[in-house]
């Protein structure tokens, strides 16, 4: 099989769940072409399917992510403008991918969260890390900045944060990436890390899937506008447009009933 062909592995076989696995584990998982490709293939297509609740992202071997290939860096120092604009823009049209998916979307954080790795576990709606997980934006040691994965790194854990860690590339812990924001939930192992993964599944199951979606979408429209008129109506309109759902009534029936809904069963 070749690299382009398992750079990154799908598994499916849950019910419910996807689990998209950065699988270059002799190089720490670290970005190139091939990789990012797979990745934005793998999320568009995870789009599409009904079936899917939860999209789980790790890495094969000791670290989540090195972040870019050094050997691809390297090759990219000699490309056009153009072709260096495409290659950038494939990236961020992976990222997009990502935090875009109407699936609750989960990082499983291990060994090291480096540059564009940190991008991925931002891009995910929740991140869980072992307390030995370290992470870094470590670009402008390389001459180049965090400029794709910036929209989702600031989002996560703000301006004033990202100025330090954006311009020092120094490295952080796990829980200075918790106390910023960027990781929600810290456990001790491996083992723990798939043991809080499994309950938070399991809390996601109990939620109606198209609310989920909604949710998401309700929270890019949102986040960062001043409460004016315009959101105001916003609101409104989603609320209402949701009361009337089909889920919204099987959701207050169930309730009523004092059963499971449908989604829970």
């Amino acid at each position: 099989m070749s690299e382009s062909e398992d750079v990154v592995l799908l598994n499916t076989t849950r019910a419910g769940v996807a689990v998209v696995t950065l699988n270059r584990p002799k190089v720490h998982n670290a970005f190139n072409p091939q990789v990012i490709e797979k990745l934005s293939d793998i999320f568009e297509t995870l789009r599409a399917a009904d079936n899917v609740r939860v999209v789980m992202v790790d890495g094969a071997g000791p670290s989540f992510s090195a972040g870019a290939d050094l050997a691809w860096m390297r090759a990219a120092a000699d490309y056009s403008k153009t072709d260096n604009r495409e290659d950038a823009g494939d990236m961020a049209e992976m990222l997009h991918r990502l935090h875009s998916l109407p699936q609750v979307t989960i990082a499983l954080v291990h060994g090291a969260a480096m540059a564009g790795g940190c991008g991925i576990v931002s891009a995910c709606d929740i991140a869980i890390a072992t307390k030995t997980a370290s992470f870094a934006l470590s670009e402008v040691r390389l001459g180049i900045i965090p400029a794709v994965i910036s929209p989702y790194v600031i989002q996560a854990i703000g301006a004033r944060a990202a100025h330090r860690y954006f311009l020092t590339a120094e490295r952080f812990d796990a829980a200075t990436a918790h106390a910023l924001g960027l990781v929600h939930i810290l456990v001790d192992d491996n083992n723990a890390l798939a043991k809080e993964s499994e309950r938070l599944v399991s809390q996601v199951f109990t939620c109606a899937p198209g609310a989920i979606a909604a949710a998401k979408e309700l929270i890019a429209a949102v986040a960062g506008h001043p409460i004016d008129s315009h959101i105001r109506a916003d609101t409104s309109r989603r609320i209402a447009e949701r009361r009337a759902s089909d889920e919204a009534k099987e959701g207050l029936s169930a309730f009523l009933e004092k059963r499971k809904p449908k989604w829970a069963e």
